[in-house]
């Protein structure tokens, strides 16, 4: 039998850009404080920035070559593969050492990660050889000279031996109390992989702290492998330490923003029980406020006087003041380009002040009264209502001008959102538009519309930017009285979104949406145009002109309508770790009336490539109409940010 002492778990971890010729996109940011901007982001990539970074010279440089042979049993290369991953000369090959003594510092590492990447496979009966100039590393004394004329050969003989299952298994507390870590593979018969025996610890201490144990650890560990019958005996013992609550909650780090408030949104309340959940959710919560570029939430390493565990907030600011622009291009409805300028603690408590403006269908038109601009000012102030809630108001100015309508509008808007959970939250407000109109059933028609909408979320995906997993689902009601037409009426929309990776690496994503919506209460001609539901363009059903999907007058303009359904069903393959292949298939329909009677689905196809940058993936999208009509165009090309969804 062996005493396996020493059972180690890694992190293995790992840009071009490349100009696409069919269509022009950029985005790029500048963060600015009081002092003068240093670098230009343009792509995620830092321009006009000194780089003060030496390359680090090797002195001695000595070179070589490298072969990894595993024999016996691994009939599908992956413990090969793994072997590979950890091997540092195997991956350092290309760059030389630092001498000999370089050479043997390297393998002697290369010793210890190679073992533990057969403990991690569950093989303890394995050996790991490595010869250098054909001398066995552990008989080279460490002033060894290697080398000669050419690269110094260097072979590794890994002999893995066989597969080990776990046999006996206790887990116990100092007083004799049995755990079970059978939901983390720690079960006699299963495979004795090494990262099963930390998971299993990590679990069991994380049980003990959400029962309010704040120093629960694994006080002892004893593992043993029985060569002959081939199994690992396991024993751990825990201690759980004292139960005890929060103590009060201290900050570190902050410069402008007020330490109070930060203590206040961390939301952990003196004299509740400990527990690591709400650690972990307070350092979210910050994180969310945007004004720092890193967070430590955490519990003290030992108990107060009153015997509370004290709570540590650990903060960085970041650049208050930022700048950005960007532009968009669709070959159906034009370019457009935008620029914003805000600040993310306006008054010291994280409040956000965001001044934006944007111009579109460029290309489309030739005179400025035709064209779609906006500008707005977005205010929010976290913590109205508690640490979960924000207060959020806008106030807008829009002229817009799609095949459907032509649109002036003023509109203010203010509410309130509230986080139920970390994936739920709901939001409420009021807007009040004033807009002159005109549509395809009235000219020079104005519109003040009161709107209260009422939202819930429910977001589990893993990235906002470029999810892999996890759904998405909002519900809007939206009741509203236009003044001066007295026209009363609901909307409600409802849209979801799922992901899912089809293989460990995330390669290949399945990404699905449907939406849909309906207005109660008033004709279509009642409803304000700009209120009505509208299908086909880059954000919906890619191959058709933007707004172009739904019915239409006599003169063959959009009418909009009082129904809507949509679905698109994407499958994100990544070719490398920054390009991306995205084929897709959109549908939708849009109805006059509120039942999706005499409506037809419109269906596109096509195919998009993707560039990851920091800030998102860069799109372009081309797509053809399925069931074209004579008024659609023979394709389309999108541009933007972000996934289509």
């Amino acid at each position: 039998m062996t005493n396996v002492q020493d059972i180690r778990s890694r992190a293995r971890g790992f840009s071009w850009l490349r100009t696409l010729s069919a269509v022009l996109l950029m985005s790029s940011a500048v963060s600015l404080a009081a002092e003068r901007a240093e670098a230009f982001e343009l792509f995620g990539f830092k321009l006009f920035e000194n780089d003060t970074a030496e390359a680090v010279e090797v002195v001695d440089p000595l070179s070589y070559s490298v072969t990894l042979e595993v024999t016996g049993n691994d009939p599908d290369g992956d413990l090969r593969s793994e072997l590979e991953a950890a091997s540092q000369l195997v991956q350092g090959a290309d760059r030389p050492v630092s001498g000999s003594i370089g050479l043997i510092q390297r393998a002697n590492g290369d010793f210890e990660q190679l073992i533990a990447a057969l403990y991690e496979n569950a093989r303890y009966a394995g050996e790991v050889r490595i010869l250098l100039d054909g001398r066995r590393l552990a008989d080279l004394p460490p002033d060894a000279s290697l080398g000669g004329s050419g690269p110094v050969p260097v072979r590794i003989l890994v002999d893995p031996g066989k597969q080990f299952r776990f046999g006996d298994v206790s887990v116990r507390d100092a007083d004799g109390r049995a755990y079970s870590a059978g939901e983390q593979g720690l079960a006699p018969g299963q495979l004795a992989k090494s990262t099963v025996i930390l998971d299993a610890e990590q679990a069991l201490v994380l049980e003990l702290e959400r029962d309010g144990h704040p120093f629960a650890k694994v006080s002892g560990r004893d593992v043993v492998a029985d060569h002959a019958r081939g199994l690992l005996d396991v024993s751990l013992e825990l201690e759980a330490g004292p139960v005890a609550p929060f103590g009060q909650t201290a900050v570190d780090g902050a410069e402008s923003v007020d330490s109070q408030f930060i203590a206040r949104m961390a939301g952990i309340r003196q004299g509740e029980q400990y527990d690591p959940e709400e650690l972990a959710a307070a350092e979210k919560r910050l994180r969310a406020l945007e004004v720092f570029s890193s967070v430590t939430v955490r519990g003290s390493e030992s108990l107060s006087g009153d015997g509370s565990v004290p709570v540590e907030v650990t903060v960085a600011e970041r650049k208050h003041r930022y700048l950005g622009v960007g532009a968009t291009y669709s070959s159906t409805d034009g370019g457009g380009l935008e620029a914003y300028w805000g600040h993310r603690n306006l008054f010291g408590r994280a409040e956000k002040l965001r001044i934006e403006g944007s111009v579109s269908s460029l290309g489309t038109t030739g005179q400025a009264k035709d064209m779609t601009w906006r500008g707005a000012a977005l205010f929010e102030k976290p913590g109205v209502l508690g640490p979960a809630s924000k207060f959020v108001s806008r106030l807008e100015v829009e002229q817009e001008n799609p095949d459907a309508y032509r649109r002036f509008s003023v509109e203010a808007a203010a509410g309130i959102t509230y986080e139920l959970t970390p994936q739920q939250t709901v939001s409420a407000g009021v807007n009040v538009e004033y807009a002159r109109l005109t549509d395809s059933f009235n000219v020079d028609l104005e519109t003040i519309t009161v709107a209260l909408p009422l939202e819930y979320v429910r977001d589990t995906r893993d990235s906002k930017l470029n999810p892999t997993s996890g759904t998405r689902l909002s519900l809007l009601v939206e009741p509203t009285y236009e003044i001066n037409g007295g026209a009363t009426f609901v909307k409600l929309r409802a849209e979801a979104s799922a992901y899912r990776a089809l293989d460990a690496d995330k390669r290949f994503v399945l990404a699905g949406r449907v939406a849909a919506g309906t207005i109660y209460g008033a004709s279509l001609a009642s409803v304000p145009a700009n209120r009505r539901f509208y299908a086909g363009g880059g954000g919906s059903v890619r191959g058709y002109g933007y707004q172009d999907i739904g019915p239409v007058n006599a003169a063959g303009q959009p009418t909009g309508g009082r129904s809507l359904i949509e679905t698109s069903a994407e499958v994100r393959i990544g070719v490398t770790d920054t390009i991306g292949l995205v084929p897709f298939v959109d549908a939708g329909l849009v109805s006059a009336s509120e039942t999706f009677s005499g409506a037809k689905f419109k269906a596109g196809a096509g195919i998009g490539v993707r560039y990851s940058t920091p800030f998102g993936p860069l799109r372009v999208d081309v797509a053809v109409p399925l069931n074209k009509d004579a008024t659609d165009p023979d394709y389309g090309i999108y541009a933007g940010i972000g996934q289509a969804f």
